[in-house]
């Protein structure tokens, strides 16, 4: 059984996702909206679909797609455009999305470097991607929720495999890969724990352009906080040693097929 077989009847996981403080996915939502207000957004990984209900609301042309049934089967209960697609290939022509996002997901796909292709893929020129994930490999801050940011020993060992990275994107980029990780298996079950992919700020960032972005920020910040805190944790790279990774990218003309 593949790790996105663990998702697909997962009913737990529904209502983790149903019961999500909508501070969480404020800015989130707020960034996903199309550039000049027109044009159809896609949340990939739409859970229940709270994301596209609340962009729905705000009159945007929103629709997701999500690998668990359990998820879709709840979203459309609430009369929401969402619909279940295999975690590979969008079910969508190319330049199809004004926008194109995934909150939350990338740390639990297989392919996550063919996760970011398809991404960019179903985006038209000038539209906006959106990619939401923890840093796993975070080297500043407490109340760390997962064993790969726990501890100094942990920390110092982000740190240097962070340099490693900035290292291989410099010297080899075609090696460059997201580390995996072994996923956690709680009871009662917290999504966090069983992320498989070790995303960070500056691999996203790498794979965005590669892929065919501009990429216009990297924050360590995933959600509103006081103006001049957001620009302290963000002003200096620091930012790719701390918190989360919230990528924002737009589209160049034409697809690269790295």
């Amino acid at each position: 059984m593949s790790h996105q077989d663990t998702y697909r009847h997962n009913e737990t996981l529904a209502q983790v996702l149903a019961d999500w403080d909508p501070a969480f996915y404020g800015k989130y939502i707020d960034t996903l909206k199309p550039l000049g207000g027109s044009g159809k957004v896609l949340d990939v990984g739409c859970g229940v679909g709270r994301v596209v209900g609340e962009l729905r609301k705000a009159n945007v042309d929103a629709v997701g797609v999500d690998v668990s049934e359990a998820n879709i089967q709840r979203a459309r209960s609430e009369g929401l455009p969402c619909e279940l697609y295999d975690g590979k290939r969008l079910p969508f022509p190319d330049a199809t999305f004004a926008a194109a996002g995934a909150l939350n997901v990338l740390e639990h796909v297989e392919a996550p470097e063919e996760f970011l292709k398809e991404l960019v893929r179903v985006v038209r020129p000038g539209g906006r991607v959106v990619v939401s994930s923890p840093n796993f490999y975070r080297a500043i801050g407490l109340r760390d929720y997962h064993r790969q940011m726990r501890g100094w020993r942990n920390k110092w060992a982000n740190w240097n495999r962070l340099r490693e990275k900035q290292r291989l994107i410099r010297a080899a980029p075609e090696r460059v890969r997201f580390d995996r990780m072994t996923p956690v298996f709680k009871q009662p079950f917290e999504p966090d724990d069983d992320a498989i992919v070790a995303t960070n700020g500056i691999e996203m960032r790498f794979f965005l352009e590669r892929f065919g972005c501009e990429v216009t920020s990297v924050a360590c910040t995933d959600r509103y906080v006081p103006r001049l805190a957001d620009w302290v944790l963000n002003a200096t790279p620091l930012r790719f040693l701390m918190f989360n990774a919230f990528v924002v990218g737009r589209r160049r003309e034409g697809l690269a097929t790295k």
